[in-house]
């Protein structure tokens, strides 16, 4: 999660980003608002699909994601202690400017977004204006701007006030953090010692004093710092986080990543001690770079962080009363989707009964993903289960979205179904009766999965027995089921006489993977409405049957040679892409790794300036003397994976002289025509470049008869072909010194600026020097490779 906080006159604002991880739920419940705290949402949705943005979203997808976010808002809420008012809402649509406003397709959107606003009327303040932004504007998010200025005041006016005391305590932890090397994280003993020091309020003044009456308050105190969102704080875990955003982008970023499933049994079932848990955590978060890794465990200790886990259901407990009771690490579940479901047990005397809970629509509650391990390793379902393997020999296996369960003859399967973890299939083979096989639904699974539902009403539905038998995946089995309460209405609503002759007729299941719609062309309409007309026409007997299955043959064969043709043309350009990228990264890697003697690589090599246009930025391609207002800023030089590094501060150039012009034009026109070239056919180099990019179709167009870059790359039309010519002593010799004037250049600008050490870069470029362990080449990377790729360098500071 990112946060981002800023000062409006004289209120502070933190937005929260909580895009993203929604399998794990929990994260997001760390500072929701229901306590009081002045908070609301806004919903940003593309039009577009990433990555790209080149493709427009359909309405469906557009209002599948505004109503997730809708439903988590209201579950949310009415989990809250209390509720003073409703969350407040706005959505906003990005990528405007790149759309037909009139079109049939965004008008749709318009009006799916008005029927979610009357169907969460009365649960949530939805505001009433849909924002539309092109983010390279400030003006068309000027709007949006003032709506969170205004609201923001409307909302703090509305809420309980914060007492004085918590304003002092902001500024008292403030001044305890610069005073402690700016340690992010606070033990719950240190926070006492501080309150007696430095607030009287929260001080024990003697032996008289009712020390529990003192720690009370201070506990109310850490409480309403993490309602108004300044420290995260649980009653009892007994440390606060000052820094939030270290909190969330870092100490979690790491564990939600974590992956244990190779450092640990599979026999164990998902289930591993707390030991075992701390060692991982200590195996995977220590990383061998000096510095990586170990300043979680500067600031917490390993049983801090299983404790920080359990509260936000990153594992589970088996048994919440045991202190010694085995987790349930979700991670080391292996993921069971994608093979083919089979019965364990399957013989002709099987009967099979399936039930599907889903939510009451009208409460606009959900069942969240991080629902189903909790209820995959709580005591409810799993502890029985074991007691009745004495009995029954009961078994109870574990997958990522499935629990088998096998007693006394009956097979079971608990399965999260939905993509949006909206409801619970229980699936039975058995061998039983079907009053048997029902009674374990009733007493066992059914009362295990409503008591972790705490304000949810789940509607019970039958599914269909052969969808049961067949095991029909969940997306063609979801019309597959009949409400248990519609059944009951059509039978109380039959004669006494009639109503055991009652059947109720199943709709058909269509598999709609193999509709194949028409192409969006003329042509393709032409020949899907013929074929239509000709299927309309075959006459229903015997012969005019075999005509149509003839013609259709016919059809299947031209595509088939259609499809022949075709792989056959990829082919040949994958060829020509594979030649074309290999010179690509080979150029990539030069220019990374070109090394300066004297310098030793003291500073990056991939740079690039650019330049604020009418509230836009664009990449700088040509050098001139005079330009103004450019930034410097440098890229993540991971080998193979260049790009641009996200939130980076750069330095400003005030303006351009004639011997920056004479040191980096040379450059900057052979860098520039390799990017573009990447861009052109799709290559991963300088991920983050393509929207800032100006046309340089016409110097693409000289590409085919100039040298390039350290050879020649010539784009044909339809395909690449890419040859290599010999390079000369002396090109070879200009190239080396554009490269050594353009990287002295940077040195002398970076040094005038005051940032000429490795941590001055890190500050203003997010970039750190390090060294690949299998060639000892020198390359400055970003924070996000020095953590996923730790295994393969070494950090060598300045």
């Amino acid at each position: 999660m990112k946060i981002k906080t800023f000062k409006d006159e004289d209120t502070k604002i933190s937005i929260w980003n909580l895009a993203g991880q929604h399998e794990f739920f929990s994260l997001h419940d760390l500072m929701f608002p229901g306590h009081g705290s002045a908070s609301f949402f806004i919903i940003i949705l593309s039009l577009f699909r990433k990555p790209g943005n080149k493709e427009p979203r359909s309405t469906i997808e557009i209002e599948e994601d505004l109503q997730y976010w809708l439903r988590f808002i209201v579950s949310n809420s009415k989990r809250a202690v209390q509720q003073c008012m409703l969350p407040s809402v706005a959505v906003v649509l990005t990528h405007f400017d790149k759309i037909n406003q009139l079109s049939h397709n965004f008008q749709h959107t318009v009006d799916s977004i008005q029927r979610l606003r009357d169907k969460f009327h009365g649960f949530v303040d939805f505001y009433p204006t849909i924002f539309t932004v092109d983010a390279r504007s400030s003006a068309s998010v000027s709007k949006l701007t003032h709506y969170i200025r205004k609201t923001s005041k409307t909302i703090l006016e509305r809420v309980p006030r914060v007492y004085q005391l918590c304003n002092d305590l902001i500024q008292i932890l403030s001044d305890w953090r610069s005073e402690n090397y700016n340690k992010p994280a606070m033990r719950w003993k240190e926070f006492g010692e501080l309150c007696q020091a430095k607030v009287p309020a929260l001080r024990i003044r003697s032996r008289n004093d009712n020390k529990g009456k003192v720690e009370t308050r201070r506990r109310a105190a850490a409480t309403c710092l993490h309602h108004i969102g300044e420290v995260i704080y649980f009653e009892d875990l007994e440390f606060l986080i000052l820094d939030c955003e270290w909190f969330c982008g870092e100490a979690l970023g790491q564990l939600v990543k974590l992956n244990a499933r190779k450092q640990y049994s599979s026999e164990s079932n998902g289930f591993i001690s707390r030991k075992e848990l701390e060692k991982i955590l200590r195996g995977s978060l220590q990383s061998p770079i000096p510095g990586m890794g170990s300043k979680v465990f500067e600031n917490l200790d390993a049983s801090d962080l299983v404790r920080m886990m359990l509260k936000l259901e990153l594992c589970y407990e088996q048994d919440p009363s045991d202190p010694n009771s085995l987790l349930l690490f979700p991670s080391i579940l292996e993921e069971g989707r994608g093979k083919t479901p089979r019965w364990r047990l399957s013989t002709p005397d099987c009967l099979y009964a399936g039930r599907h809970l889903e939510c009451d629509d009208s409460s606009h509650m959900f069942l969240t993903p991080g629902f189903f391990p909790r209820l995959q390793a709580r005591v409810h379902l799993h502890n029985r289960v074991k007691a009745l393997n004495n009995q029954h020999g009961a078994t109870y296996s574990l997958e990522k979205y499935l629990i088998s369960i096998i007693i006394n003859g009956i097979n079971i399967r608990v399965e999260l179904g939905g993509q949006l973890g909206y409801y619970i299939d229980i699936l039975a083979c058995s061998t039983k009766n079907l009053t048997e096989t029902l009674r374990v639904f009733q007493q066992l699974i059914i009362p295990a999965i409503q008591s972790l539902c705490h304000g949810i009403t789940l509607t019970e539905n039958i599914i269909r027995p052969e969808c049961v038998r067949n095991l029909t995946p969940p997306r063609y089995r979801k019309t597959q089921s009949v409400s248990v309460q519609q059944l009951k209405q059509a039978l109380l609503s039959l004669p006494a006489d009639g109503m055991y002759d009652y059947q109720h007729t199943w709709s058909p299941v269509l598999d709609s993977e193999l509709q194949v719609p028409p192409e969006n062309n003329p042509e393709g309409q032409d020949q899907a409405l013929a074929l239509t007309n000709q299927a309309e026409t075959v006459d229903p007997t015997f012969g005019g049957i075999a005509k149509g299955v003839e013609a259709v043959l016919q059809r299947l064969k031209i595509i088939e040679q259609e499809i022949r043709d075709l792989k056959q043309e990829i082919q040949g350009l994958r060829y020509y892409e594979h030649r074309l990228l290999l010179e690509l990264h080979h150029k990539v890697n030069y220019l990374a790794t070109y090394n300066v003697q004297v310098e030793e690589r003291k500073v990056p090599n991939l740079f690039y300036f650019v330049q604020t246009e009418n509230y836009s930025r664009r990449l700088i391609t040509t050098m001139l003397s005079g330009m103004t207002a450019l930034r410097l800023h440098m890229l993540c030089e991971f080998r193979g994976q260049m790009h641009v590094v996200e939130d980076q501060m750069g330095c400003e150039i005030m303006q351009v002289d004639n011997r920056a012009v004479q040191c980096l034009a040379p450059y900057m026109k052979k860098f520039m025509k390799l990017v573009t070239l990447a861009l052109k056919i799709g290559a991963h180099l300088a991920a983050g470049m393509g929207e800032m990019i100006p046309d340089l179709s016409k110097e693409m167009a000289h590409l085919a008869g100039s040298s390039a870059f350290l050879g020649a790359a010539a784009v044909g039309i339809g395909a690449a072909a890419l040859g290599r010519r010999n390079r000369s002593v002396e090109g070879s010799r200009d190239i080396q010194q554009d490269l050594r004037a353009a990287q002295q250049w940077v040195v002398d600008f970076l040094r005038e600026r005051r940032c000429s050490t490795g941590k001055d870069i890190a500050e203003k470029f997010g970039l750190w020097r390090v060294r690949y362990r299998d060639n000892g080449q020198i390359a400055w990377i970003c924070r996000r490779h020095m953590y996923a790729r730790s295994a393969d360098i070494v950090e060598v500071p300045v």
